[in-house]
């Protein structure tokens, strides 16, 4: 009994001493402050913390693509180009109801340069097109085509609007690879579509591009782009335009990873020279060049990878007359670095027939300089006015051949057949890119003549000439 009590007197002590050690250590609320922070406390230290030095100080915070994509989505418009007959869609059901074949309909974007209706857009968008239609915030445009250039895939549309939203344009040359990019476009006819990524590589030759001089020195991006999103926008987060969105590398014919755009420096070269000439001024320092491979620097014993090797030059161009000749390495033109056949071209798109340039390069161990005067494609130094003529009859545009082909060719006159639709020479068996140098023994120099004459001929007709892959041709027909 006595062991129970003394048991009970010692729980009731322990009771009060542990409400004593409570009160003085845990209770105690400026010890409270500075070591149990309660909940509200820490709420507010972390609110302060994200606030202020995570989203201020910390260089990496997510990126926000709102205001890039607000200033750049009304600039970027619906394009619908129809083209000719469907038949392959034209089936038995369609014959007996009376329906008839469809229009071919193929759909891109474009992107608004100026508030008075100027749009530029890809070559490939527009092609084939019998008539184009710009859909721009839910109002329908019939558009004019201003001029196209096979060699960038860039094409200018113009439509009768005003106070349209023009799109503010960014620099590709001050791109730089890693930057958050968005490409802005109609992906499956679904319009107004964002989607980001960054910019993996720049100066990409990818081999797609048609023309006599393609220029390819795509931005490539892994910013989702799908077919519709052709002649878009690619903008960075400040939504300046940095490129044309072009193409895409896939097997499905979906995005998969790699997209690719017209850098905005070029672009936008080309759309003022289409809509100032009607047609590109390209300028020419008159040499082909090529990559240089690690097999090529073993072989020219060259200590790097940059730079291009001249492997012709131009009969009576600037190259040769300023002294550069083949296999030189041409490593800086203007004070541009030249890192291949890519960021080469690119430089050279900036500028016209008759600046001059200093090119540096490289000839066996000696690093030489030549200042020389770009020319245009007939060899001149001024604005260059192609000669061509439309025919609807023919199905084509004929026009004059340039230096360059006629020195690739060897010929000293010629006309090209190019836009080839449904007509007369077609139905002859003639392709784009096929040059007529001589008709019925007379050479072919200018094309209006070449066209009426071809329109109202009948009889024995023999034509000579080139076929697009140079091969030499020969062939009698009989016209009635």
């Amino acid at each position: 009994m006595m062991k129970n009590f003394k048991l009970l007197v010692l729980a009731f002590f322990a009771g009060i001493g542990g409400a004593w050690v409570f009160q003085e250590f845990m209770a105690n609320p400026q010890v409270q402050d500075n070591v149990f922070p309660d909940q509200e406390s820490f709420q507010r230290q972390q609110v302060n913390f994200d606030a202020e030095a995570f989203i201020t100080n910390v260089p990496n915070s997510p990126v926000s693509f709102i205001e890039a994509s607000e200033k750049s989505t009304p600039s970027v418009v619906f394009i619908k180009n129809f083209s000719g007959t469907d038949y392959k869609r034209y089936g038995i059901f369609d014959y007996f109801f009376g329906t008839g074949p469809n229009q071919r309909v193929s759909t891109g974007s474009g992107v608004i340069l100026s508030q008075d209706g100027y749009i530029i857009t890809n070559n490939h968008v527009i092609d084939r097109a019998e008539t184009i239609e710009v859909v721009h915030q839910k109002r329908t445009y019939q558009a004019k085509l201003i001029g196209t250039d096979k060699n960038t895939d860039i094409a200018v549309l113009k439509i009768e609007a005003g106070n349209l939203p023009a799109i503010k344009q960014g620099s590709s040359r001050d791109l730089r690879i890693g930057e958050w990019v968005i490409a802005v476009g109609n992906p499956f006819n679904l319009t107004s579509t964002v989607t980001a990524g960054i910019v993996s590589a720049k100066e990409r030759q990818i081999n797609i591009l048609g023309g006599d001089f393609p220029l390819e020195s795509f931005i490539q991006t892994d910013a989702p782009i799908n077919p519709g999103n052709s002649g878009g926008a690619l903008v960075n987060t400040k939504g300046e335009l940095v490129g044309i969105n072009t193409a895409i590398l896939s097997r499905t014919g979906s995005y998969t990873g790699y997209g690719f755009a017209v850098p905005v420096d070029i672009a936008m070269k080309i759309a003022n020279d289409l809509i100032k000439f009607g047609e590109v001024q390209k300028a020419l320092p008159g040499v082909d060049v090529v990559e240089i491979t690690p097999e090529l620097a073993e072989e020219m014993k060259l200590n790097t990878l940059d730079g291009v090797i001249v492997t012709n030059v131009l009969r009576g161009g600037a190259a040769e007359k300023s002294g550069i000749q083949k296999n030189d390495v041409i490593t800086r033109v203007e004070g541009f670095n030249v890192t291949g056949k890519g960021s080469f071209e690119e430089v050279l798109s900036y500028y016209y027939p008759g600046d001059r340039l200093n090119f540096t390069f490289q000839r066996k161990s000696d690093v030489k300089n030549a200042e020389l005067t770009l020319q245009n494609l007939d060899g001149g130094t001024g604005v260059l006015k192609r000669e061509f003529y439309t025919s609807a009859l023919l199905g084509a545009r004929l026009e004059a051949i340039n230096a360059i082909e006629k020195d690739r060719l060897g010929v000293d006159n010629g006309v090209k057949i190019v836009g080839l639709t449904r007509g007369y020479l077609r139905d002859l068996g003639l392709n784009n890119g096929f040059v007529l140098t001589q008709i019925n023994g007379d050479p072919a120099i200018n094309p209006e003549k070449v066209g009426a004459f071809l329109e109202k001929f009948s009889g024995r007709l023999l034509l000579e000439g080139f076929a697009s892959n140079g091969q030499p041709f020969m062939q009698s027909y009989s016209i009635r």
